[in-house]
């Protein structure tokens, strides 16, 4: 990540050397909360070296980073937070996507491995919801970003467990369905007996 190495760059040149550039990378973290920037650098690991700490060298550190990719370098407790310049990240972005085009965000670190997505996997004994349509496309979406990395996507949309689901179904008309209340509203009726299946199996488990 291109501003990563700038701000731990930046870190470097202020600490003269106490700690070399791939240890400030490593320590590099994403903030707990947004408006806490983009970027978080814990003091902690100086604290032995310069002898002091960690919010006391955060606040004499945090003023004397700048950079042109960061809006603003500030102390934060223990942390030197820096915020990127939103401007100038989102044209950068837009100039890369209309350079890349369908290459965008293309990556290999997946290739020659499996990823296994499952979908809604719905109670084939009770109706379908928007539930189930909101995580199926969320499922899709992932599969695309996984393939996009080099993964190849096993998508999955388990309907198993018919056994049990229709034995209770069978057991629910047998012992209270309505032919005819059926034949008109399949599913609310179906439903209603699924739940009642539960409902007495509660009140009596045997």
């Amino acid at each position: 990540m291109k501003n990563l190495a700038e701000f731990a760059q930046a870190i470097e040149e202020k600490i003269e050397g106490k700690m070399d550039l791939s240890e400030i990378q490593q320590l590099i973290e994403k903030p707990k909360f947004e408006g806490q920037g983009d970027l978080a650098f814990p003091c902690f690991a100086l604290a032995k070296m310069m002898r002091k700490a960690p919010p006391k060298i955060a606040q004499e550190l945090a003023p004397r980073i700048s950079h042109s990719a960061f809006e603003k370098v500030v102390a934060d407790g223990a942390y030197i937070n820096a915020f990127f310049h939103k401007k100038v990240e989102s044209k950068a972005v837009i100039e890369e996507i209309k350079m890349k085009r369908n290459a965008y965000g293309q990556h290999e670190f997946g290739k020659q491995k499996n990823i296994v997505i499952d979908f809604s996997s719905p109670n084939i004994a009770k109706p379908f919801s928007m539930g189930h349509l909101r995580s199926t496309v969320i499922g899709n979406s992932l599969a695309k970003i996984a393939e996009k990395c080099g993964y190849q996507p096993v998508k999955i949309n388990h309907l198993g467990d018919w056994g049990t689901k229709f034995g209770k179904l069978i057991v629910a008309y047998k012992q209270w369905g309505d032919e005819d209340a059926v034949q008109k509203q399949p599913i609310k009726e179906l439903l209603e007996l699924y739940v009642k299946f539960h409902q007495e199996a509660e009140k009596n488990p045997r």
